[in-house]
């Protein structure tokens, strides 16, 4: 009889590889991010029969057209976040969780929002926090019950951000996420001032495109 222990993937020792060969070589710096990070089983945040590919570093398909970001793409959006231990995080694109149990780590409350409802029971069923609310709602109007917030975390690429998300940020606020550009997907960080709001990218990554975020396409006359 074939022992299952002998066939269980050592997720810790994945983990740990995650932590050494894809965080702290590629400017996860933060050290609050790495521990946080290495401690979050990420294998309980994706499908079950997905669980031994938990850690690569390449998207992972989650069904229905989702995927969750590389460790990396969650890594530098939240090291570029800054978050503290007493803000308040939205995070959209909550997926099955994974990112919302890191925060839980960093912040001090997190409202995770997603669209999908079997993502945001998958969510539900796997967060034991909590700090964690998971909420559902579309993506692209943010959750403004509970705004403002300290930092927003759009976890994937949109083709622009939403004036609904911006606007839920408090003065001072963060927001980070990926942009797509042209078909190129970039991580970058925006801010809420008194005079509006503004995005810089940081760095050319590729990170999985959210739903519901493409730019209204503009009329153009027939010649």
């Amino acid at each position: 009889m074939t022992d299952s222990n002998q066939t269980r993937p050592d997720f810790e020792a994945m983990r740990h590889a995650m932590v050494v060969s894809q965080l702290r070589t590629s400017a996860v710096s933060d050290p609050r991010v790495v521990d946080a990070m290495g401690d979050v089983p990420r294998e309980a945040f994706v499908p079950a029969a997905q669980t031994a590919l938990a850690y690569r570093d390449a998207p992972l398909p989650l069904g229905g057209g989702r995927a969750i970001n590389p460790p990396l793409i969650t890594g530098r959006l939240l090291v570029a976040a800054d978050i503290r231990p007493t803000d308040r995080v939205l995070l959209v694109g909550a997926a099955m969780g994974y990112a919302a149990a890191v925060l839980a780590r960093l912040a001090g409350s997190v409202v995770a929002l997603e669209e999908d409802t079997a993502l945001a029971g998958a969510a539900r069923d796997a967060i034991a926090d909590a700090k964690v609310r998971v909420v559902e709602g579309p993506l692209k109007a943010g959750w403004v019950e509970g705004a403002p917030y300290d930092v927003i975390v759009i976890d994937g690429a949109v083709e622009e951000v939403p004036d609904a998300i911006a606007g839920q940020l408090a003065p001072g606020g963060r927001l980070t996420t990926g942009l797509v550009d042209r078909g190129v997907t970039r991580l970058a960080l925006g801010r809420r001032s008194e005079g509006g709001f503004g995005v810089v990218d940081f760095a050319d990554l590729e990170c999985v495109v959210l739903p519901g975020f493409a730019k209204p396409k503009t009329f153009q006359f027939a010649r």
